[in-house]
Protein backbone atom coordinates (compact mmCIF):
# COMPACT_ATOMS: atom_id res chain seq x y z
CA UNK A 1 0.00 0.00 0.00
CA UNK A 2 1.21 3.46 -0.97
CA UNK A 3 0.91 6.11 2.01
CA UNK A 4 1.33 9.98 0.98
CA UNK A 5 2.90 11.46 4.12
CA UNK A 6 1.86 15.50 3.65
CA UNK A 7 5.25 16.91 4.65
CA UNK A 8 8.40 17.42 3.15
CA UNK A 9 10.08 17.29 7.28
CA UNK A 10 12.58 14.40 6.77
CA UNK A 11 12.66 13.75 10.45
CA UNK A 12 8.61 13.49 10.59
CA UNK A 13 9.21 10.77 7.93
CA UNK A 14 11.87 9.02 9.66
CA UNK A 15 9.62 9.05 13.11
CA UNK A 16 6.69 7.51 11.13
CA UNK A 17 8.92 4.65 9.27
CA UNK A 18 10.69 3.70 12.73
CA UNK A 19 6.91 3.39 14.17
CA UNK A 20 5.15 1.28 10.86
CA UNK A 21 9.00 -1.62 11.57
CA UNK A 22 7.66 -1.50 15.50
CA UNK A 23 4.12 -2.51 13.66
CA UNK A 24 5.10 -4.73 11.18
CA UNK A 25 2.99 -2.90 8.32
CA UNK A 26 4.26 -2.83 4.80
CA UNK A 27 3.60 0.30 4.04
CA UNK A 28 5.46 1.68 0.58
CA UNK A 29 5.63 5.38 2.77
CA UNK A 30 6.13 8.79 0.86
CA UNK A 31 6.66 12.39 1.18
CA UNK A 32 6.23 15.27 -0.95
CA UNK A 33 9.73 15.67 -2.49
CA UNK A 34 9.50 12.11 -3.29
CA UNK A 35 7.20 12.51 -5.43
CA UNK A 36 7.98 16.20 -7.09
CA UNK A 37 11.22 18.73 -7.08
CA UNK A 38 8.52 21.80 -6.86
CA UNK A 39 7.96 23.42 -3.03
CA UNK A 40 4.53 22.92 -2.38
CA UNK A 41 3.28 25.16 -0.10
CA UNK A 42 0.07 24.13 1.93
CA UNK A 43 -1.48 26.91 3.38
CA UNK A 44 -3.13 25.83 6.88
CA UNK A 45 -6.49 28.44 6.84
CA UNK A 46 -8.03 26.27 9.01
CA UNK A 47 -9.78 27.10 12.41
CA UNK A 48 -9.26 23.97 14.26
CA UNK A 49 -6.32 21.39 13.82
CA UNK A 50 -8.59 18.72 12.40
CA UNK A 51 -9.38 21.52 9.37
CA UNK A 52 -5.47 22.11 9.17
CA UNK A 53 -5.19 18.25 8.79
CA UNK A 54 -7.46 17.81 6.71
CA UNK A 55 -6.56 20.94 4.43
CA UNK A 56 -2.76 19.22 3.98
CA UNK A 57 -3.99 15.47 3.30
CA UNK A 58 -6.86 16.69 0.97
CA UNK A 59 -4.84 18.50 -0.81
CA UNK A 60 -2.24 16.03 -1.11
CA UNK A 61 -4.83 13.34 -2.33
CA UNK A 62 -6.00 15.81 -4.95
CA UNK A 63 -2.19 16.42 -6.42
CA UNK A 64 -0.96 12.96 -6.82
CA UNK A 65 -3.88 10.82 -5.91
CA UNK A 66 -2.14 8.50 -3.36
CA UNK A 67 -4.29 7.94 -0.22
CA UNK A 68 -2.65 10.69 2.20
CA UNK A 69 -2.63 11.57 5.99
CA UNK A 70 -0.99 14.85 7.67
CA UNK A 71 -1.27 16.00 11.09
CA UNK A 72 -1.41 19.10 13.20
CA UNK A 73 -0.43 19.83 16.92
CA UNK A 74 -1.75 22.70 19.34
CA UNK A 75 -0.74 23.49 22.92
CA UNK A 76 -4.30 24.74 24.39
CA UNK A 77 -3.70 26.61 27.89
CA UNK A 78 -7.30 26.27 29.78
CA UNK A 79 -7.06 29.33 30.98
CA UNK A 80 -6.56 31.41 27.96
CA UNK A 81 -9.47 29.81 26.24
CA UNK A 82 -7.48 26.78 24.53
CA UNK A 83 -4.87 29.50 23.07
CA UNK A 84 -2.40 29.10 21.63
CA UNK A 85 -4.47 26.01 19.86
CA UNK A 86 -4.69 25.88 16.36
CA UNK A 87 -2.02 29.08 16.33
CA UNK A 88 0.50 27.65 18.24
CA UNK A 89 2.96 27.83 15.62
CA UNK A 90 2.91 31.69 14.90
CA UNK A 91 1.40 32.47 18.04
CA UNK A 92 3.96 36.02 18.44
CA UNK A 93 2.76 36.81 14.66
CA UNK A 94 5.49 35.31 13.19
CA UNK A 95 5.28 31.70 11.63
CA UNK A 96 7.91 29.48 13.38
CA UNK A 97 9.72 31.70 15.62
CA UNK A 98 9.71 29.23 18.38
CA UNK A 99 11.19 31.69 20.83
CA UNK A 100 8.90 34.61 20.40
CA UNK A 101 5.83 32.43 20.98
CA UNK A 102 7.25 30.84 24.15
CA UNK A 103 7.81 34.57 25.50
CA UNK A 104 4.44 35.92 24.48
CA UNK A 105 2.82 32.55 26.18
CA UNK A 106 4.78 33.18 29.74
CA UNK A 107 3.84 36.67 29.15
CA UNK A 108 0.47 35.82 29.51
CA UNK A 109 0.73 33.79 32.05
CA UNK A 110 3.16 35.89 34.41
CA UNK A 111 1.80 35.82 38.21
CA UNK A 112 -0.77 33.25 36.84
CA UNK A 113 -1.31 30.35 39.93
CA UNK A 114 -0.59 26.61 38.88
CA UNK A 115 -4.08 26.00 38.17
CA UNK A 116 -4.14 28.94 35.61
CA UNK A 117 -1.44 26.76 34.38
CA UNK A 118 -2.74 23.98 33.05
CA UNK A 119 -2.89 22.94 29.50
CA UNK A 120 -2.18 19.88 27.00
CA UNK A 121 -0.67 19.57 23.77
CA UNK A 122 -2.82 17.69 21.33
CA UNK A 123 -2.17 16.22 17.60
CA UNK A 124 -4.78 15.46 15.45
CA UNK A 125 -3.69 13.15 12.51
CA UNK A 126 -5.79 13.15 8.98
CA UNK A 127 -6.01 10.01 6.78
CA UNK A 128 -7.79 10.94 3.17
CA UNK A 129 -8.80 8.47 0.26
CA UNK A 130 -11.20 10.38 -1.46
CA UNK A 131 -13.76 9.24 0.98
CA UNK A 132 -14.63 10.39 4.19
CA UNK A 133 -11.98 11.90 6.30
CA UNK A 134 -10.28 9.71 9.37
CA UNK A 135 -8.90 11.52 12.20
CA UNK A 136 -6.61 10.02 15.39
CA UNK A 137 -6.33 12.01 18.28
CA UNK A 138 -3.58 11.76 20.71
CA UNK A 139 -3.23 14.37 24.03
CA UNK A 140 -0.68 15.04 26.84
CA UNK A 141 -1.82 17.08 29.63
CA UNK A 142 0.60 19.32 31.86
CA UNK A 143 1.64 22.54 32.84
CA UNK A 144 3.21 25.68 31.50
CA UNK A 145 6.18 26.37 33.92
CA UNK A 146 7.30 29.54 34.70
CA UNK A 147 10.52 29.88 32.59
CA UNK A 148 12.41 28.04 30.12
CA UNK A 149 14.07 24.27 31.03
CA UNK A 150 16.27 22.18 28.78
CA UNK A 151 17.48 22.67 25.27
CA UNK A 152 16.17 19.41 23.08
CA UNK A 153 12.93 19.25 21.39
CA UNK A 154 11.44 22.66 19.82
CA UNK A 155 8.42 24.79 19.91
CA UNK A 156 6.73 24.83 23.52
CA UNK A 157 8.59 21.77 25.06
CA UNK A 158 11.02 23.88 27.19
CA UNK A 159 8.61 25.26 29.37
CA UNK A 160 5.84 22.41 29.19
CA UNK A 161 6.12 19.67 32.34
CA UNK A 162 3.72 16.82 30.92
CA UNK A 163 1.76 15.55 34.37
CA UNK A 164 3.52 12.73 36.36
CA UNK A 165 6.90 13.86 35.49
CA UNK A 166 9.29 16.94 37.18
CA UNK A 167 11.45 17.73 33.90
CA UNK A 168 10.11 19.46 30.77
CA UNK A 169 9.73 17.81 27.02
CA UNK A 170 13.09 19.35 26.69
CA UNK A 171 14.96 17.58 29.11
CA UNK A 172 13.73 14.55 27.89
CA UNK A 173 15.06 12.03 25.67
CA UNK A 174 13.33 11.58 22.31
CA UNK A 175 12.71 8.04 23.52
CA UNK A 176 11.45 8.88 26.65
CA UNK A 177 9.26 11.86 25.29
CA UNK A 178 7.69 9.92 22.01
CA UNK A 179 6.84 7.36 24.50
CA UNK A 180 4.16 9.87 26.44
CA UNK A 181 3.91 12.63 24.23
CA UNK A 182 0.67 13.70 22.41
CA UNK A 183 2.12 13.39 19.02
CA UNK A 184 3.29 9.52 19.84
CA UNK A 185 0.02 8.68 20.81
CA UNK A 186 -1.88 10.15 18.01
CA UNK A 187 0.76 8.17 15.81
CA UNK A 188 -0.10 4.77 17.40
CA UNK A 189 -3.47 5.14 16.57
CA UNK A 190 -3.18 5.79 13.21
CA UNK A 191 -1.01 2.95 12.82
CA UNK A 192 -3.55 0.45 15.01
CA UNK A 193 -6.08 1.33 12.35
CA UNK A 194 -4.12 0.31 9.17
CA UNK A 195 -2.70 -2.71 10.86
CA UNK A 196 -7.02 -3.38 11.51
CA UNK A 197 -7.05 -2.80 7.87
CA UNK A 198 -4.74 -5.27 7.00
CA UNK A 199 -6.12 -7.83 9.29
CA UNK A 200 -9.53 -7.17 7.61
CA UNK A 201 -8.34 -7.82 4.19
Amino acid sequence: MKLLMATNNRNKIEEILSKIKEFDLELDLLSISDLTDEKIEIEETGDTLEENALIKAKSCFELFGITSFADDTGLEVFSLNGMPGVHSARFSGVYGDDKANRRKLLSLLQGKSCDARKARFRTVVCLYDGKEPKFFEGVCYGKIIEEERGDKGFGYDSIFVPDGYEVTFAQMDLAEKNAISHRGKAIYNFLMYLKTLKKLE
